[in-house]
């Protein structure tokens, strides 16, 4: 896996009032994964911005405020801007845990030795993982990220049940 990749952990997405502070749309973990990266000098977007306070906003999401942003222009000229941090600055996984990152791009095939496509993206809608599927014809499925849908998978490839992949 490019263990030095840029991961997204958050977004940018306003200010918060007239001193610098931003809000966040959060990735991953949340703030507790943000947290690690607390003070890091130059943490984020290869040295561009130094995290010095987070918190959650009680709504999904977080208010922070950067070293480099003092004012409520520049916070609102962040807007849009994704907070990345190298993949080998996250800490290690136990086993059967991923990174969102890992997955996406990974070439999926069926159980049965079929291949599926990629995977282009994850999403929550809150009963847990839902890797999306893109075959080579454009089309798109979904299958759930648990053991029964997806039992393998490692830095080259998903494998999806076939039973999954004929009901999507």
């Amino acid at each position: 896996m490019g263990h030095d990749r840029p991961v997204t952990l958050a977004a940018i997405a306003g200010a918060h009032g007239v001193t610098g502070d931003v809000r966040l749309k959060l990735f991953g973990d949340g703030v507790a994964t943000l947290r690690r990266h607390l003070d890091r000098p130059g943490g984020f977007n290869g040295g561009a911005l130094t995290l010095t306070l987070v918190r959650d906003d009680g709504k999904g999401g977080a208010l922070a405020r950067f070293a480099e942003c003092t004012d409520r222009t520049t916070a609102e000229r962040l807007r849009g801007t994704v907070l990345t941090v190298p993949r080998s600055t996250l800490p290690p996984l136990d086993e059967g845990e991923y990174y969102h990152a890992d997955l996406i791009g990974l070439s999926a095939v069926s159980s049965d030795g079929a291949a599926l496509g990629t995977c282009i993206a994850i999403d929550n809608f809150g009963a847990g993982d839902v890797i999306e599927v893109q075959r080579p014809d454009g089309k798109c499925f979904m299958v759930p990220m648990r053991p029964e849908a997806v039992p393998a998978w490692d830095d080259t490839r998903l494998v999806i049940a076939a039973a999954w992949v004929e009901a999507s």
